[in-house]
């Protein structure tokens, strides 16, 4: 159980109510604290004494909005209001620790941490996963850059859409940091900016195939999330998690939350680019995830509809925009589809279209390149699956080097077809890995 150490909030009737999850009774215990009535609380947030009652001594949520400006109202810390809702296992506002899923001694022995890392089977240094791993285990103090938080996430994302995840994760714990300590605040703001840090560190973890940690920075995205009251971050974290679970196995579960939050989006009315964006990601992902677990029929009918919902799109996204889908991307999902529904032919043939400057970042042009071999692969084409590798990797090395599926394939080229063309250059140049730089 993570605990705070400010005042009531560390005594053992407010741990009692957290690990209830009753969100109601920390407010009740925060009112009761400074001396007020219902009524009191209820002249703060605007409603009757009434419903301050019965938020108090409900353990649903009925109204998060209502249930968020108590929390304020009272000094209820973010991260424990998180906590109690049940949005995860238990937070702090200042310093959190994690106990990992492991027997005591490895969490406790920082040599066996390491062993650990270093034997998880990804092409980023061990040394960069174990401070992130630190960095989630015990929130970072700010990093003292004098740069706006704002600025630092969008290089923090311009690296990611470069497919440099070394250097990504170097920074990453800072960010953080930094993110966390703008985030006292409470404010809407300061929540939706944490979340989209989050966001974007499971993006990365999930690049390189850590989605133990990656489960753990979708919880907080999720949590900041729904504490910012965007329904756009919502989305965004909503969408990562649903990755981490489909690749952990839960497409079921990951498939129940996307679809929940493409229905939260469109509830929006789609008014503006920035929604009607994200619904036709949120449809990307139900119909990936759908062809993951075998559902032809909702596949299809997921990637028709995105496409649909693209059409108003343009085909080259602002760069500041969250969702930055286009009708060309939403090709190139339809790709990942047809490929995980066995259908190599097909997923060729929606291929067949693309070129690399149709996608506004390095990122996802090597996606394409890194797609359409997985296709060929999947057909039994070594030479053209060598030959999209090589494609990728000129335009972002990261995209074949750190993703271990990617890898697995340039292995496989490697061991069974080491005289096709361009496989040996592939496998040189994948093992060759040059130091990462800024």
């Amino acid at each position: 159980m993570l605990i705070t150490e400010l005042g009531v909030w560390s005594s053992p009737e407010a741990r009692s109510l957290v690990e209830q999850h009753d969100p109601g009774g920390p407010i009740r215990l925060g009112r009761r604290h400074r001396g007020w009535r219902q009524t009191d609380l209820g002249s703060r947030i605007g409603c009757s004494a009434s419903t301050v009652s019965r938020l108090e001594g409900s353990r649903r949520i009925a109204d998060m909005r209502l249930l968020r400006a108590a929390a304020s109202a009272v000094g209820l810390p973010s991260a424990l209001l998180a906590a109690a809702c049940g949005f995860v296992t238990g937070a702090a506002p200042t310093r959190t620790r994690v106990t990992a899923d492991v027997p005591r001694d490895a969490e406790e022995d920082p040599m066996r941490r390491r062993t650990l890392l270093a034997a998880a089977g990804t092409a980023v240094p061990a040394s960069l996963l174990l401070a992130v791993d630190d960095a989630l285990a015990d929130t970072p103090a700010p990093s003292g850059s004098t740069v706006p938080t704002d600025a630092r996430l969008a290089r923090a994302r311009r690296l990611f859409e470069a497919g440099q995840h070394a250097v990504l994760l170097r920074e990453l714990p800072g960010l953080l940091g930094d993110a966390h300590n703008a985030a006292r605040s409470h404010s809407d703001l300061g929540h939706a900016r944490l979340s989209a840090c989050y966001t974007l560190a499971t993006q990365a973890l999930v690049k390189i195939g850590r989605y133990d940690r990656a489960r753990i920075t979708a919880d907080r995205a999720t949590t900041y999330a729904s504490l910012s009251g965007s329904p756009l971050a919502a989305a965004a974290a909503a969408r990562e998690l649903a990755v981490v679970l489909r690749h952990q196995d839960q497409t079921a579960t990951a498939q129940r939350l996307v679809l929940r939050a493409a229905s939260d989006v469109e509830a929006t009315g789609l008014t503006t680019e920035a929604q009607a964006a994200a619904y036709t990601q949120l449809l990307c992902t139900t119909s990936y995830t759908a062809a993951r677990a075998g559902d032809r029929g909702q596949a299809l009918d997921m990637i028709s509809e995105a496409r649909n919902a693209a059409r108003r799109l343009p085909a080259s996204p602002p760069a500041d925009r969250l969702f930055r889908i286009s009708p060309p991307a939403v090709d190139l999902y339809a790709v990942g589809v047809h490929w995980a529904l066995g259908d190599a032919g097909a997923a060729l043939e929606v291929g067949r279209g693309l070129r690399a400057e149709l996608f506004p970042t390095a990122e996802r042009k090597s996606r394409m390149h890194t797609d359409l071999a997985r296709a060929w692969w999947q057909w039994g084409k070594p030479e053209q699956t060598a030959q999209e590798l090589l494609a990728a990797l000129r335009v972002s090395p990261g995209e074949v080097r750190d993703r271990p599926a990617i890898r697995d394939i340039v292995t496989a080229l490697g061991s069974r077809h080491p005289r096709a063309s361009g496989v040996r250059d592939l496998t040189r140049a994948v093992a060759a890995r040059p130091g990462t730089s800024d």
